[in-house]
C-alpha cells in the first residue's frame, strides 16, 4: 500500500470560521460567498468552521431559511471543506453578486464544498487560521481524496 505525503498543513490549508447558518448554507451549497471586512490574498483549501455563535437574526430571512430547513446547525467545529477561489467586492452602485452579499464587504468566492460526516470539535480563530496537523489528518480521515 503506498502513501501520499502531503506537505505541511500550513501551506496548503487554512481554516476560516463563519456563525450559523451562514457555515451550514455554504455546505447546502446556497451561499457561494462569504463576507470579510477586508480582502484575503490567501487563494486554496479552507477547512469550514462553524463559530460557537449563531446569527439569530439571521434565522429569520426568508433565503436563509429556505436553505438551512430540516438542516442542523452544528457549532464549535470543523464541518466541512471549500475551496477559496477568489475575493471581490462589488463596484458602488451596482448590485450585488448573490442574496447573501452585503455592499461595501469583501466577497470570498467559495467553491469545490464538501461536507464531514461527523463535526470535528475545534476552536477557530479571527481571520484565515492556520491547523494543526492532527486537526487535517481528521479531516483527511473523513475526506481521504482532499489534496492540495
Amino acid at each position: 500500500m503506498s502513501t501520499v505525503t502531503l506537505p505541511p498543513a500550513g501551506t496548503w490549508i487554512r481554516g476560516i470560521s463563519i456563525k450559523q447558518p451562514g457555515a451550514t448554507a455554504i455546505l447546502a451549497g446556497a451561499k457561494t460567498i462569504e463576507k470579510r471586512p477586508r480582502a484575503w490574498s490567501w487563494r486554496g483549501w479552507l477547512l469550514l468552521h462553524a463559530g460557537k455563535q449563531t446569527d439569530r437574526p439571521a434565522l429569520s430571512v426568508p433565503h436563509v431559511a429556505r436553505t438551512i430547513r430540516g438542516r442542523g446547525l452544528p457549532t464549535g467545529g470543523v464541518i466541512g471543506v471549500a475551496r477559496l477561489t477568489g475575493c471581490h467586492q462589488d463596484p458602488d452602485g451596482t448590485p450585488t453578486c448573490t442574496e447573501w452579499a452585503h455592499p461595501g464587504m469583501w466577497h470570498l468566492e467559495l467553491a469545490d464544498v464538501h461536507a464531514l460526516a461527523l463535526p470535528i470539535p475545534v476552536r477557530g480563530q479571527l481571520g484565515p487560521w492556520k491547523p494543526t496537523e492532527d486537526l487535517v489528518a481528521q479531516v483527511l480521515q473523513q475526506l481521504p481524496g482532499l489534496r492540495p
